[in-house]
């Protein structure tokens, strides 16, 4: 693939926006980098979102890196999460080259408005959560890991088919179901969501879907600001914190349905 100069600079700017908001809110940059390269890059919506799971390994082990840091990664719960997610990735992955270009945004976009509609209500009511051992009650230790086991297997499905790495729903079902402060969830589900977009990732490559430069170029420029920003993310209130997560998810998910439908 010939680059020029104009083309590098846009590749660039992509992946600094999108670290800016997925440092600081620890939602996926695939609601930024797939409709951005899919427009600006014309690469297909197959290509969009293998890129967009190479830019999640890079930049969110680094934002991880920054959140632990700060004392905001909690990896012991999350990890049933992964353990399910790594399969559900992988089946996604391959039923997502077999769904239609409009079924996928279309499909993604809702998605992702719901999220942020969830989100955006539920964050009013943290200090009510907060004052539960849990939002979701488990009568034994077992039935709470096959049940994360089960949450992460769906994760994993969501990741392949939206090319994810599944940060929204991590972030879901670290903060309601297993009742963990916004700041750690976010922290928690940055690596989480690096991890499973590796399976994510193998399984749109094995596809031939991932553009290997152009995914380096926005992974290393998001990093960057990514680690910048969350730092940020790791001193501001947790309602505004909440909020911004709703408002995001909720632009990119109506862009997104725009693009499905257009």
């Amino acid at each position: 693939m010939n680059m020029g100069v104009a083309m590098i600079s846009v590749i660039i700017l992509i992946g600094l926006f999108t670290g800016i908001v997925t440092g600081l809110t620890g939602a996926s940059g695939n609601m930024i980098v797939v409709p951005l390269v899919n427009m600006l890059l014309t690469f297909s919506i197959h290509e969009s979102i293998g890129v967009s799971l190479l830019v999640n390994i890079i930049a969110s082990f680094a934002i991880s890196y920054t959140y632990y840091m700060h004392g905001n990664i909690d990896i012991k719960l999350g990890i049933w999460i992964v353990i399910g997610s790594i399969s559900g990735a992988l089946l996604g992955a391959h039923f997502a080259d077999k769904i239609s270009v409009v079924g996928l945004s279309g499909s993604f976009g809702i998605f992702m408005i719901v999220v942020g509609i969830v989100l955006w209500k539920r964050g009013f009511n943290r200090e009510t959560l907060e004052n539960k051992k849990e939002t979701v009650k488990f009568k034994t230790q077992t039935q709470k890991i096959l049940t994360t086991l089960i949450l992460g297997f769906a994760v994993g499905i969501m990741s392949g088919i939206f090319g994810s790495g599944g940060g929204a729903m991590i972030l879901l079902i670290l903060i309601f179901v297993l009742n963990i402060p916004l700041r750690i969830a976010i922290g928690t589900s940055s690596l989480l969501m690096a991890i499973t977009s590796c399976s994510g990732a193998l399984g749109y490559a094995l596809q031939g879907n991932i553009r290997l430069i152009p995914g380096l170029i926005i992974g290393l420029s998001a990093a960057g600001s990514g680690v910048i920003s969350a730092r940020f993310a790791n001193r501001i209130d947790e309602n505004i914190l909440s909020k911004a997560v709703a408002i995001i998810f909720m632009i990119f998910g109506t862009v997104m349905t725009i693009i499905g439908l257009w």
